[in-house]
């Protein structure tokens, strides 16, 4: 029998990302938080957060640093590689998507084109 090789991971968090999803969730007090892509904006597919009661189907779930959040199947090779950080300034608070997948962005910072991941 052939060794599988391990799965790659769809996406972390860093250690301040996972804080604030454990936080929003609390908050929430049930639930998990999915994230994927969808076409728009002028760069062509925006990242979307969103809350989920259970996972669908086909999602991915996914758990790092004691989160466990879902990757809607759609997104896999979008977002295949991706961290997601939090971000606080002083003029904004926000989770940012690093993404090895993305190949432009456009002006704004909302919208970005991203290639699928390549198979390995």
């Amino acid at each position: 029998m052939t060794e599988r090789r391990a799965k790659p991971q769809i996406v972390s968090l860093t250690p301040a990302a996972a804080r604030r999803v454990k936080e929003i969730m609390a908050e929430r007090g049930k639930g998990y938080l999915r994230v994927g892509v969808t076409n728009g904006g002028c760069a062509g597919m925006e990242y979307t957060m969103d809350y989920a009661d259970a996972p669908q189907p086909l999602d991915e779930v996914v758990t790092d640093k004691d989160v466990t959040i879902l990757v809607d199947a759609a997104a896999v090779l979008f977002l295949l590689g991706s961290k997601i950080d939090y971000e606080t300034t002083a003029l904004h608070s926000k989770f940012v998507f690093h993404n090895p997948n993305e190949t432009d962005a456009c002006g704004c910072g909302i919208s970005v084109t991203i290639e699928p991941a390549k198979a390995l």
